[in-house]
């Protein structure tokens, strides 16, 4: 039987999306923009996810350039890659906001080894997410911030979430990170029935982005609600 980290790195590898977006979006795929990023995604998951055991799914919106863009592992950029995981990446350095708090959680939840043996991350749509500015420079993107994006991407995000399911994960709760990304799972969830329950939890970005001084309050909150205390 193939382990979950089998699974998920075949996942990863066969990723691709060809459908028509709106004119100022692109997607971008970390795995073939940097051969690094297949080796050190491997890594991660042979590493932490190399047996059959059930894990509890968290969800998050779109993988960011700077972290899982970069890395291949969801909230993780190369610094906590490297620093928590111990898994050096040289082609390339990154700062990610949301990899702050979610890593300073997983300290206070056990270390990487503990929480990773019970949960796994990833998100509805697996695939980075970038719009063009008026200056023409490409920033992040959410798959949620265009109507139009949104419909190019649900039947997408829908094939993603039964996949990820499929890996061994639990369905009886799901964690959404995201008010607003959660408002948009449900919807998907009421069209597929994939959870029974849906706990949500604010954004590791908006809390290091605007709730730091309250830092402790939400990782109190991110560590109760993970544990079912």
């Amino acid at each position: 039987m193939h382990t979950i980290a089998e699974r998920i790195i075949s996942f990863n590898e066969s990723l691709n999306f060809a459908n028509e977006l709106p004119t100022n979006f692109r997607v971008l795929n970390p795995y073939l923009n940097n051969p690094e990023t297949l080796v050190v995604m491997k890594q991660f998951y042979h590493k932490f996810y190399n047996d059959n055991k059930q894990r509890k799914f968290i969800i998050g919106i779109n993988p960011s350039r700077h972290g899982a863009g970069v890395t291949g592992v969801p909230f993780t950029d190369t610094k906590r890659l490297e620093s928590v995981c111990g898994i050096k990446m040289q082609s390339a350095r990154t700062h990610e906001v949301s990899s702050v708090f979610l890593y300073r959680m997983i300290e206070e939840y056990g270390g990487a080894a503990t929480f990773y043996n019970q949960f796994y991350i990833n998100s509805p749509f697996p695939l980075a997410i970038v719009r063009a500015t008026k200056k023409g420079d490409w920033v992040n993107a959410n798959y949620y911030d265009d109507k139009t994006l949104f419909a190019s991407v649900k039947d997408y995000m829908i094939t993603s979430l039964k996949k990820h399911i499929s890996m061994g994960l639990a369905t009886n709760e799901v964690f959404i990170l995201g008010k607003k990304n959660a408002e948009f799972i449900q919807q998907l969830n009421k069209e597929a029935k994939l959870f029974d329950k849906m706990t949500i939890l604010e954004h590791p970005r908006f809390i290091q982005q605007y709730k730091s001084k309250e830092m402790q309050l939400y990782l109190d909150k991110y560590i109760l609600a993970l544990t079912g205390n």
